[in-house]
């Protein structure tokens, strides 16, 4: 792929022809897009750099506006979500007059990231006639559920950027994408979309060898190797993979020798240009008892985040079902699902089904008041779940005499910082919230200070006996 530069330009209107031409004038262009670059990189990291900026353009015009110019589309909802601010600073210490910089993208690029992609494995974006039986008997060969699948997802804001980067590793098996690292918390569908990669892969890809398997399963299957004394064919079934797909992958926490296999077994995959897809419950810095070389491979790649949906999210999820099932349940009950299931999609179809095998049962259409106590153990457990972190900064700041305007100030004394700690730490723990979201919270930090907070209160809980105490009368507080 040829990264785009200032000599390879996207198409232009005679008027934006006009602008660029004066505004390359001079010590603009090229030289212009060098120099905020290098004050990027700076910012933010040359790695970072090199995998979301390594293969953009720049353009600018007279009016003052910036244009970075981008292979994909998960180029632009990343950098938009996280180097927006970076970006306008550098370009703003560079060209005086910027005021406004935005993202596109240049279709004429293959939306692949930079890096090394000469894999012979790429798959052909073309698909392949296969039977829909054939493909299902593929499907459950290599242990993929046929009901899982990309159009059966609904996409929200809290799943764009996974959604787009799995069909994306599904589309073309990208290198630079590898390994793909799913993070978030219970029924959220991190599974549905592995294991609709799986299946798209296979629908391009017949001869493809997917596999997919949980963490817990490789582990079993391992130690049974060994007692049996199978180990090489053990290591051959997987090793030989085209695509690899794993799941609760923090499972192999404390497991040793679990570790030292799938180690080796991921190397030899990634040295192939093969694919490997993981799930995680948490991101993989925060996975505890795992080794560290472990957790640099399962960052070495793209790892994306899914949250809980809001609520108009939650609303196309029930009205999917709905006529998926084939049931017919009010317009009201609907929206009374919506409101009070907030934590999963899966807890979501859950109430769902119980409403309609009920109506079903029953013969007769239910009310928002029957529906109310048909899940009334469902709504008070999302009622103690809903912690905020405006709750927890309150908390947090009464339990260590602080005010609650110091969670969100800049001062860093150790009376302030720490408690300031704590709080993210609480917010990560008790919330749903996305790093980024929590950093946001306590003063438009960035989410590699929410890290190194939760990293610095973990490691202080097994030194200070009194914090633990603390941390649980805290933790009792919210949730009454």
């Amino acid at each position: 792929m040829n990264p785009i530069s200032s000599d390879k330009k996207m198409p232009q209107t005679p008027t934006e022809q006009t602008e660029h031409i004066d505004m390359e004038s001079g010590d603009h262009g090229a030289g212009e897009w060098q120099r905020i670059s290098s004050s990027l990189r700076k910012s933010i990291g040359g790695d970072a750099f090199q995998r979301w900026f390594g293969a953009a353009g720049w353009q600018s015009t007279p009016s003052g506006e910036g244009v970075v110019t981008v292979p994909g589309e998960i180029h632009q909802v990343w950098i938009e979500t996280n180097y927006l601010p970076e970006l306008m600073l550098a370009a703003g210490e560079v060209h005086v007059g910027m005021h406004h910089v935005k993202i596109m993208v240049a279709e004429s690029v293959e939306p692949c990231p930079v890096g090394d992609l000469s894999s012979d494995k790429a798959l052909p974006d073309i698909r392949v006639a296969l039977p829909e039986e054939m493909l299902e008997k593929r499907a459950k060969a290599a242990g993929l559920n046929p009901d899982y699948t990309f159009a059966k997802f609904v996409v929200g804001s809290n799943s764009q950027f996974a959604h787009a980067a799995c069909e994306a590793v599904a589309s073309k098996t990208c290198v630079g994408y590898n390994p793909l690292f799913i993070h978030g918390g219970s029924g959220l569908g991190k599974t549905h979309l592995m294991h609709a990669i799986g299946q798209e892969i296979l629908r391009r890809r017949p001869d493809a060898r997917v596999i997919y398997l949980t963490c817990e399963r490789f582990t079993n299957e391992f130690i049974e190797a060994i007692r049996k004394g199978d180990i090489e064919k053990f290591r051959r079934r997987y090793r030989s993979s085209d695509v690899l797909l794993i799941d609760d992958v923090q499972f192999l926490a404390g497991k040793e020798r679990s570790q030292e296999e799938f180690f080796h077994t991921f190397n030899t995959l990634l040295d192939g240009r093969n694919q490997v897809v993981l799930t995680s419950d948490r991101p993989a810095c925060e996975i505890k008892s795992i080794e560290p070389r472990l957790i640099s491979r399962f960052e070495c790649g793209l790892a994306v985040e899914l949250q809980p949906p809001q609520i108009e999210t939650r609303m196309a999820i029930l009205k999917k079902k709905s006529l998926e099932w084939k049931v017919s349940v009010d317009e009201n009950v609907l929206i009374f699902l919506a409101e009070k299931i907030r934590s999963n999609v899966r807890r979501l179809e859950g109430a769902l089904v119980r409403v309609a095998t009920f109506a079903s049962l029953a013969g007769e259409s239910v009310s928002v008041e029957k529906v109310e106590y048909l899940l009334r153990d469902f709504i008070q457990e999302e009622a103690s779940r809903q912690v905020s972190i405006d709750g927890i900064q309150r908390a947090v700041a009464e339990m260590f005499d602080v005010r609650m305007a110091d969670m969100i100030s800049r001062r860093r004394p150790a009376s302030i910082a720490f408690p300031r700690q704590v709080a993210m730490y609480l917010s990560r723990s008790l919330t749903h919230s996305s790093l980024m979201e929590i950093g946001e919270s306590f003063g438009g930090r960035d989410h590699g200070t929410v890290i190194h907070a939760c990293k610095k209160v973990a490691g202080e809980l097994h030194k200070q006996p009194g914090l633990k105490e603390r941390i649980e009368r805290i933790e009792s507080q919210l949730r009454r």
